[in-house]
């Protein structure tokens, strides 16, 4: 009787071992070469390994709101400045809470860490107000808001003589010669204020001596006159405290004009998007803001007002986090969108945009502290802890040679393997996601070594077992393969759920931590089955070790294998009693 043809998944099957390791010495091969034509040879390093700037915020209480400093409004302010920080650029920002009203942001050193720290404590409170007064921007004993003072801005040296604001029509003009296109020039700039205009821009920004005025624009009128926006800590103190209804002062971002302005009419909160842009017909960069539906009807009726009026009140005053940034001329109603321009820069035009786009912060922030991180420290611990992963390394690999001889081979050919995919995903993660390698996870990928190795230990001990049972090898690779499989995947699906669950639930550096341990336990499972196991399959096919070489780790004897079952042939009983 013919013995039955074994089927293709039995496990006696040998397998294709050359094609699982074709497969992964082509993944090996191009991501070494993308990472060496990506010119990132070496994976990026995390404050605590490169350097960087740390530096902590401290909330301010805001006037009206005694209980805006909560946790709802910490939380928010956190994710506005990670999602700006990030917007640069810079690779593993870490922002987070101390404490009740602190935030700690950490910068790595990088090409836009200093505009990153620029913009950290940006609070971006961006409001639309209509201008009463204009004059120059240093205090005076005569500097009041009269018509002479008011006469005194040269168009040269204000900052609203640089900017303008165009803007886009929501519908369509019923003028043939605007219809379907944007009104683009619509705001222009007031270079030549007049007097008499710039006097009678408010009854309560009029500072003649017959004028009858209430003590709080006689206030108001006192402090214009004293403003000098020619300091920074003058600019700063401007506008302070003023609520959005109120009417306030304000000086102009380069300290060169102050204004009296009414009441917010648009706010930050009702702008969609913005993007800097450059200008090809005037050769600048501008930042383009759109508005939601809400804030385009503001928008309209603000303008729509201002257009009516006579200089300096015919002008709309755009302030961020209280300084004036632009200062342009309204000549029709205007709705939908509108531009800032001025003396931009590429970076500082891409800086507004980036901190509008993000939103506004719901606090305002003082910077307390600014610590320079320097990477000494951190060498000095990874050096230590390299230092103790190669300890670790190496009793593992005497551990391997002295239990498992030959199969210590394998091991450390599979270890290799699994360390350069490591090393190359590394690198290209860092331009690819911002990856950062900082000290937890070196301790990841320290502690994955074992992970990796245990791996190796199940699949060997299977082999061994099969052996004892009194199986050759190469049935005894093949057999014990299944068993080891499913404890392997079990083993490592555990790992990877710990990692995953860490990495959600944790914040800042021990994410790196659980980043890549989960990264390298997916690696285990991509070397053990194309690497590790067809390997296997290819040594039992030598001589070495299918003969059971005493420094193979295989030999039967050493292992106490039972002798080969042997079937023995079944005597039937005798039917004819005289046989018997």
């Amino acid at each position: 009787m013919a013995a039955p043809k074994k089927g293709r998944g039995s496990s006696g099957g040998q397998g294709r071992p050359g094609r699982a390791l074709a497969l992964i010495l082509i993944a090996m091969v191009a991501l070494t070469g993308g990472m060496f034509l990506s010119g990132h040879t070496t994976p990026r390093l995390g404050i605590d390994l490169a350097g960087g700037t740390s530096i902590t915020l401290k909330a301010k209480s805001q006037p009206g709101k005694p209980d805006a400093i909560n946790p709802t409004n910490m939380d928010t302010a956190v994710s506005i400045i990670e999602r700006r920080v990030n917007g640069l650029g810079v690779s593993e920002a870490e922002v987070q809470t101390q404490g009740r009203d602190n935030i700690i942001v950490n910068i790595p050193k990088g090409t836009n860490s200093k505009q990153a720290r620029e913009q950290v404590g940006t609070t971006a409170q961006l409001y639309f107000r209509p201008v009463l007064t204009v004059t120059a921007g240093q205090a005076t004993p005569t500097d009041t808001a009269s018509p002479s003072a008011s006469g005194s801005v040269k168009p040269s040296a204000s900052p609203s003589d640089k900017e303008t604001a165009s803007g886009s029509k929501a519908t369509p003009s019923t003028s043939a010669t605007t219809q379907g296109r944007a009104v683009t020039g619509a705001l222009t700039k007031d270079t030549s204020p007049s007097p008499t205009a710039s006097a009678s821009g408010s009854p309560k920004a009029s500072a003649s001596p017959s004028a009858s005025v209430d003590p709080a624009t006689a206030a108001l009128q006192k402090r214009f006159a004293a403003l000098d926006c020619s300091t920074k800590a003058g600019r700063a103190k401007a506008g302070a405290n003023a609520k959005p209804t109120d009417t306030t002062i304000a000086c102009s971002s380069e300290g060169d004009a102050k204004y009296v302005l009414g009441p917010a009419e648009v706010s930050g909160t009702d702008v969609d998007s913005a993007k800097a842009t450059i200008d090809q017909q005037r050769g600048m960069w501008i930042v383009q803001m759109d508005f939601t539906d809400k804030g385009s009807k503001k928008f309209q009726q603000i303008t729509s007002k201002l257009s009516q009026q006579q200089s300096p009140m015919n002008q709309f005053a755009i302030a961020l986090d209280g300084e004036v940034v632009s200062a342009p001329q309204v000549n029709e109603t205007l709705s939908g969108s509108a531009e800032i321009s001025g003396s931009f820069t590429q970076q500082s035009a891409q800086d507004l945009a980036n901190v509008l786009s993000y939103g506004a912060l719901p606090l305002s922030f003082d910077e307390d502290t600014v610590t320079t991180v320097t990477a000494a420290l951190g060498g000095e611990q990874l050096q230590a802890g390299l230092i103790a992963g190669a300890i670790g390394l190496a009793l593992v690999v005497i551990y391997l040679v002295a239990y498992y001889r030959g199969l210590a081979f394998i091991a450390l050919l599979s270890l290799m393997v699994s360390g350069i995919l490591t090393y190359t995903l590394m690198s290209l993660l860092g331009p690819a996601i911002g990856f950062a390698l900082n000290l937890p996870a070196v301790c990841g990928a320290i502690v994955a070594i074992g992970i990796t190795a245990d791996s190796f230990i199940v699949y060997f001990e299977r082999i061994r077992d099969e052996i004892r049972e009194g199986r050759t090898l190469r049935p005894a690779v093949e057999r014990a393969w299944p068993r080891a499989r499913r404890t392997i995947l079990v083993s490592d699906f555990v790992s990877f759920l710990a990692a995953a669950v860490l990495f959600i639930v944790t914040v800042g550096k021990v994410q790196g931590f659980a980043f890549t341990l989960g990264l390298t336990t997916l690696l285990d499972v991509v070397v053990v089955f194309l690497f590790t196991k067809p390997v296997m399959t290819l040594m039992a096919r030598t001589k070495f070790f299918s003969g059971g070489h005493p420094w193979s780790g295989l030999d039967p004897k050493r292992l106490g294998a039972k002798p080969p079952l042997r079937r023995t042939r079944r005597v039937n009983a005798p039917t004819d009693p005289k046989e018997a």
